[in-house]
């Protein structure tokens, strides 16, 4: 188990994570993918912003899917995270950077695109240390930012 004590303190509570080193490299197994993965600074702010959205935000972890696959344009796309409601219909997109990413409107301009394919009411960027949150007006075509994540509760009330 490890706390990451030893790196750049990150906007989350403090989590226990299964890591190990593997062929040199260290990794974090991810409870959604059932899988072990490399542990780099994406993957880091991902394991906790999923950790918090289960532990602090009441999200159901068999609902959340980290590296959902969809096609824009003919082109094969991973989306970082997505959150499904119990019908399977996608809620809430997640894009995460590095810490040491800003985040730019570039990123929110990838998370759009994504949303595209999805429609989710809620898209949510972080590079671990900044957390923004919008809420999606799909008839004007905007989004408004969100004061903090909301609850699944709340979610699921759209």
């Amino acid at each position: 188990m490890l706390i990451f004590a030893d790196m750049e303190t990150l906007n989350f509570p403090k989590y226990e994570f299964r890591t190990r080193v593997a062929e040199g490299k260290e990794e974090i197994f991810d409870e959604q993918r059932r899988k072990w993965v490399r542990l780099t600074p994406e993957e880091r702010v991902r394991q906790h912003m999923v950790r918090f959205l289960i532990d602090s935000k009441q999200y159901p972890a068999q609902l959340i899917s980290n590296e959902a696959s969809l096609t824009i344009n003919g082109m094969s796309k991973r989306c970082d995270t997505v959150v499904y409601d119990r019908d399977m219909k996608a809620r809430v997109i997640l894009e995460y950077k590095a810490p040491s990413v800003s985040i730019t409107e570039k990123t929110f301009d990838q998370i759009a695109m994504y949303n595209i394919k999805f429609q989710v009411d809620i898209l949510i960027v972080s590079n671990g240390i900044n957390h923004y949150c919008c809420k999606v007006n799909k008839e004007s075509n905007s989004y408004t930012f969100l004061r903090e994540i909301p609850s699944w509760d709340l979610i699921v009330k759209q």
